[in-house]
């Protein structure tokens, strides 16, 4: 059973929480990431993973200095919809050079020293605003372990489920579902997107479950797989079950990916309301299309996300995001501490309090 959204014509972003930056905010934003950025200098060493120890202290040293204004605007969201639009950060086109071909490629571009050709000053500015929300953190086995992940269509991935695809419907999916160390928030900053193609978001706490649908989806009855992004090599794993809803401080929470979950083994009464779970979600869908500049900050224990297709044009100017993972460290996830989450491991440089699985 496959699990999607229709693609909606209509985009709703009034049933967001938008959250507008003042302009002296924003620019103070790119005044600071500019900085740091001559500071360190632009090079592969650095740019690879921006990991490199020197951007590190000069992020955490300085996050501080921005406006309260921004460090308002990115606090959790604060509705049951469990998302916030920000914007809007100064973004010019001509600074970006054209939207690279695969992450790798956006890598590459920057550590170079060309003015067009590179995007390092914009992921300083990712890195700063995942840091005032929480800890920004990357994964070993995505895009090379980064802090900071391209989000572009590349070719001959068209049709998969994950971020690289684009003429597929992106299924909407908790973010790294399969693992217990997953971001408690994601952040998703648009470059570009000149077809206003947009990303679908949709709220377990919006959606309306009976009590009997509610117990047997709390219940641990299928695993979670990873996804393409992390290889192929996972069908024989030992796959330990999860529960597809749990809770937190009284609210419920959600992981949900059915595009790497084995539902033909689960049981009739278990399909069924994973099936009315997947028909809810896709009735309080809400559609947002960014704009170059604008911010995406959802609750990954609450939301799911997804992306409406659309066709690649592979000339420079499609779509092109950038996504940070963030932790809270004031959340817990006890439930699921023993989970090894397939051997997939964290890259965390501001982490506060490591668990079994950093």
């Amino acid at each position: 059973m496959k699990s999607v959204l229709s693609e909606r014509s209509q985009l709703h972003p009034a049933q967001l929480e938008r959250r507008d930056l003042p302009e002296s905010a924003a620019r103070a934003v790119r005044h600071l990431a500019a900085e740091i950025a001559v500071t360190v200098g632009r090079c592969p060493e650095i740019a690879t993973t921006l990991s490199h120890p020197v951007l590190l202290r000069h992020i955490d040293a300085k996050y501080g200095r921005l406006p309260d204004a921004v460090h308002e605007a990115m606090r959790p969201p604060a509705t049951a919809a469990g998302v916030a639009v920000i914007g809007r950060l100064p973004v010019d086109d001509e600074e970006l050079g054209p939207t690279p071909y695969n992450w790798q490629k956006a890598t590459e571009l920057a550590g170079t020293r060309s003015p067009r050709s590179g995007s390092f000053q914009l992921d300083v500015v990712m890195l700063l605003l995942a840091r005032c929300a929480g800890e920004p953190f990357g994964w070993e086995g995505q895009q090379a372990g980064r802090l900071v992940n391209n989000i572009v269509p590349t070719p001959g991935h068209e049709h998969e489920q994950s971020g690289a695809s684009s003429t597929a419907l992106l299924s909407p999916h908790t973010e790294d579902a399969f693992h217990p160390d997953r971001a408690n928030l994601l952040m998703l900053g648009c470059l570009r997107n000149p077809d206003r193609i947009a990303t679908t978001v949709s709220s377990i706490r919006n959606a309306e479950l009976d009590a009997a649908q509610r117990k047997i989806l709390s219940t641990a009855r299928l695993p979670i797989l990873p996804d393409v992004s992390y290889g192929s090599a996972f069908g024989d794993t030992p796959a330990p079950p999860i529960a597809t809803l749990g809770d937190d401080a009284g609210g419920t929470t959600l992981r949900f990916d059915p595009a790497y979950t084995p539902l033909d083994r689960a049981d009739d009464e278990f399909r069924s309301a994973y099936r009315h779970l997947t028909s809810e979600l896709e009735r309080v869908c809400v559609a947002a299309a960014l704009a170059p500049g604008e911010l995406l900050l959802v609750d990954n224990d609450v939301v799911v996300h997804g992306r409406v297709p659309f066709t690649p044009r592979y000339d420079g100017t499609d779509r092109w995001l950038k996504r940070v993972n963030i932790r809270l460290p004031q959340r817990r996830r006890d439930a699921e501490a023993g989970e090894d989450g397939y051997g997939q491991r964290v890259v965390a440089p501001f982490r506060t309090t490591r668990g079994q699985n950093t």
